[in-house]
């Protein structure tokens, strides 16, 4: 049975796969759902192709474009707080894992297999539907700024993936030195930013190592280093963030809009980040509330299970939806009036509604493959060759542009991936370290260790 702890309560539950009794952060979940609902809403706020007299097709930010934006931005740029909660839950995840014998190995072919499926369905559809409109007559300037925008959560796919892939050797610093470990990686980061205006190449490390250090953040959440500071002390972490941030914006050493500063990225995320997992540690007990609450966490529970095709397709059928609406005769009203504030609401509805059917053909790609109990493990040369291929394309896309070209080598690469990462095989029941494994990429055939964790099938 699945257990569900929340403040002392449980709950059980059918458990997939054989999944015994597994705690389940349901705070983590919460904030999850919260950060993904933001970033769809705030996607179909801003996303505004904009036919021109001549013909031509340009896309605008309107809701980036708007003078009071920039301070919200700071508020609502949910971006670190998925990597804090993806440390937190990976972390345990890998440690639950390797209490069992499990491996990196292991821990990568999971966390690959999670992440590259649904990646390699919504690549392939795309290629195939931007193709077909090309063959139906569309202009071919339409599609290429489609394929543009629906290709922007890929860069966010590679930054979390290059992230997750590093665990199993983050943790081993982290046991050693979790403070000293976060200040290496936050030193690094400030080291990339002083060179990019001379080496603007060089700021895409930094899709490394800066999410490498928010990530680590949701290890000292799941470590409950955090925890161990007093409210006051939490409170001090929030402000002293918040004041550095608002010091170097000020003096003009970064942008104030953290869009800018969101790809490549640079300190000031690192920045939010802080200051989003100290507020995550010091609203929890709130929070832990309002997640037991029983429809609440219904919705969580359910959303939770497809979060990543939902990452994945809304921007894609959003920049579908207002490419076609180009060809039509339909009322578009000008960007930034009135008509077009009132229309978002529709806007957001309409994306919904095609998640529906999505979600019901692809959404089953985010469960684990998990084969039989005899089959043999993958050889670490095929998960390495596997992560190889799948950041080939995706590199190319981040530093030139995402064409339909690309689109169709990414697809074809990240369907080789799939092919050379097999399936899981389960562990005989019985023997040292061959426990059953979850389908978030952990063993479980009994309580976790002392603390908080997630069983749910994290991103």
């Amino acid at each position: 049975m699945l257990g569900l702890h929340v403040s002392g309560v449980k709950e059980a539950g059918p458990a997939p796969q054989g999944e015994q009794a597994v705690q389940r952060d349901l705070v983590i979940d919460l904030v999850r759902f919260v950060c993904l609902a933001l970033v769809v809403v705030g996607h179909c706020m801003m996303v505004s192709p904009v036919l021109q007299g001549d013909g031509t097709v340009t896309s605008k930010n309107t809701l980036g474009d708007q003078p009071w934006f920039e301070p919200v931005i700071w508020i609502f740029m949910v971006m670190p707080l998925f990597f804090v909660t993806g440390g937190t839950t990976g972390l345990q995840s890998w440690q639950r894992l390797r209490a069992r014998g499990g491996t990196g190995v292991e821990f990568a072919q999971a966390r690959l297999l999670r992440l590259v499926r649904p990646a390699a369905a919504l690549l392939a559809v795309m290629f195939l539907g931007f193709w077909a409109a090309l063959l139906l007559g569309v202009d071919a300037q339409v599609v290429q700024l489609m394929t543009t925008g629906a290709g922007m959560p890929l860069w966010f796919l590679a930054a979390y993936l290059a992230a997750q892939l590093n665990i199993p050797l983050l943790a081993r610093f982290h046991e050693r030195a979790p403070w000293l470990t976060v200040a290496v990686l936050a030193a690094l980061v400030v080291a990339i930013d002083c060179f990019r205006g001379a080496l603007p190449m060089l700021a895409y490390a930094n899709l490394v190592f800066l999410w490498c250090a928010v990530q680590q953040l949701g290890f000292l959440v799941a470590d409950g280093h955090l925890a161990r500071l007093s409210r006051s002390g939490l409170v001090g972490l929030i402000l002293a963030a918040n004041l550095v941030l608002g010091l170097v914006t000020g003096l003009g050493l970064y942008s104030g809009n953290m869009l800018v500063n969101l790809n490549p990225p640079n300190l000031c995320l690192l920045l939010l980040g802080v200051s989003q997992a100290a507020a995550l540690q010091l609203f929890r007990p709130g929070l832990g509330w309002v997640s037991g609450v029983r429809w609440i966490r219904g919705v969580v529970m359910v959303a939770g299970r497809r979060s990543m095709t939902v990452y994945l397709w809304h921007l894609p059928l959003l920049a579908a939806m207002s490419g076609l609406l180009l060809l039509t005769d339909f009322p578009k009203p000008a960007a930034g009036t009135a008509e077009w504030w009132w229309a978002r609401p529709l806007v957001l509805l309409g994306v919904v509604a095609l998640l529906v059917p999505v979600l019901a053909a692809f959404g089953h790609l985010e469960e684990r493959p998990t084969a039989s109990v005899h089959t043999r493990g993958r050889p670490a040369a095929a998960v390495v060759t596997a992560a190889v291929v799948v950041f080939i394309p995706v590199a190319d896309a981040a530093l030139n542009g995402l064409t339909l070209g690309l689109l169709g080598g990414g697809a074809a690469c990240f369907v080789l991936a799939v092919l050379l990462l097999g399936r899981i095989p389960e562990r005989v029941p019985g023997d040292v370290g061959a426990e059953r494994v979850a389908h978030d990429g952990s063993q479980s055939d009994g309580p976790l260790p002392a603390g908080p964790s997630s069983a749910n099938v994290e991103p």
